[in-house]
């Protein structure tokens, strides 16, 4: 069954529905509803992206690039996002996340591949996968029904992203293992914390545009899973 997207209004308040007196709370509900479809959706083109990367053998270019095609890659989801943000308020703006969370999948290849190379990689993927979606239950749960504002936190976790990305970048160059595994632990409780602040602000009538909404938490979904999937293949990984 397609799911329908509502309109919802990023500025002003929307005609109340028939039978409805108070038409905030039905726009809020809409956001959320909308944003969790798409959401749905956008993983699809992630699992897309990685086929195509696995099936293109888009690792080598990390073998024979590996500084460069990391920062080409990070480029290219700036621009991407950029991108998104512009279209927002159209239904480009849809079909431009799905491209994002395409190319996304893509840029998964390289973590997915050495994975594979592990006996247990195949669990170790489902596991993050897993563990994942827990946070993101519990983070949306708390969120939700406690419907309390955590928009204090968004100065704190902006300053821990620009840190992680600076770090991020910075070992690139240095490749110090465990900088690396240190950056993927922060990274775990930010984006976890950043589930809390971005279903947060859809539920307390912050963020009204499912785009963006979406955009936000398959952000934080994606380097969830990512941080996670890094972590246990360091401490649980089997070699042959």
């Amino acid at each position: 069954m397609n799911p329908k997207f509502e309109p919802v209004m990023t500025s002003g308040r929307p005609a109340p529905l028939p039978g409805r007196t108070d038409s905030l709370p039905v726009d809020r509900n809409s956001v959320l509803r909308n944003t969790y479809w798409l959401l749905a959706i956008s993983l699809l083109p992630v699992v897309g992206g990685a086929w195509l990367g696995m099936q293109l053998n888009f690792v080598s270019f990390f073998k024979a690039a590996p500084i460069m095609t990391p920062l080409v890659m990070f480029g290219a989801m700036f621009g991407m996002l950029f991108v998104v943000s512009a279209l927002r308020n159209s239904a480009w703006g849809v079909a431009a996340l799905l491209g994002f969370t395409f190319i996304s999948g893509v840029f998964l290849t390289p973590i997915l591949s050495v994975a594979g190379g592990l006996k247990n990689g195949g669990q170790l993927v489902a596991l993050a996968g897993g563990m994942t979606a827990a946070i993101f239950f519990a983070m949306a749960t708390i969120a939700t029904v406690t419907k309390r504002d955590f928009s204090f936190m968004g100065k704190f976790l902006f300053i821990g992203l620009v840190l992680v990305i600076v770090a991020s970048l910075a070992n690139l160059f240095f490749q110090v293992p465990a900088l690396s595994l240190t950056i993927s632990a922060i990274a775990v409780l930010l984006f976890s914390a950043y589930l809390l602040f971005d279903v947060s602000r859809i539920v307390n009538g912050g963020e009204t545009n499912y785009v963006m909404a979406t955009l936000s938490i398959f952000l934080s979904l994606y380097t969830l899973f990512s941080s996670l999937l890094h972590l246990l293949m360091a401490f649980s990984g089997e070699r042959d």
